[in-house]
């Protein structure tokens, strides 16, 4: 059984294949994930502490 190879050859490769989109390839994201003791810290906290 012969197998046109040049044809097969040329469907598979004759064009090129579809664009991907950059909005597509980029994901968003934070970096960290959000900490909430980070913003607990009370600035007059040592009022309290110290100066009772």
């Amino acid at each position: 059984m012969a197998v046109d190879h040049t044809g097969v050859r040329s469907a598979r490769f004759a064009r090129l294949p579809e664009r991907i989109r950059l909005e597509d390839t980029v994901e968003e994201r934070p970096a960290t994930a959000p900490d909430p003791a980070r913003w607990a810290y009370d600035a007059d906290e040592w009022l309290v502490r110290y100066c009772a």
